[in-house]
């Protein structure tokens, strides 16, 4: 009798470090992908002219490297800490907001955008 209820002693304690380590490796991996990209806005409006146009907010202390596409160009730059970019404008009225895609991280991770100019 006293070998079975040790025998279930020691299954609950294994079940119990089992449950913590999965809890705490789920924790670990959703932690991972909320501090993994920077939190950003992108506005989306139109021109006085009627031209499709984007502009992105940085809402992070930190600075970051960005690009926005527009009708097959790609205009790189750089965006400081909690700053919005200037407007990027589409050059053809048939564009709307689905066909200006834009991306950002942290300019640590892309030296290279140091050279350009500030959004």
């Amino acid at each position: 009798m006293k070998l079975n209820e040790n025998n279930q002693q020691t299954f609950f304690k294994q079940c119990f470090w089992l449950l913590l380590l999965l809890t705490s490796f789920c924790f670990a991996i959703a932690s991972f992908y909320t501090q993994a990209r920077p939190k950003t806005k992108t506005t989306h409006g139109y021109s006085l002219d009627g031209f499709a146009r984007t502009k992105i907010k940085n809402d992070t202390i930190r600075d970051l490297a960005c690009w926005i596409a527009i009708d097959g160009h790609k205009y790189k730059f750089r965006l400081p800490a909690l700053t919005e970019s200037n407007w990027y404008t589409a050059t053809d009225k048939n564009y709307n907001y689905a066909n200006i895609h834009t991306w950002c991280d942290y300019i640590d991770f892309h030296p290279e955008y140091q050279k350009y100019n500030r959004g």
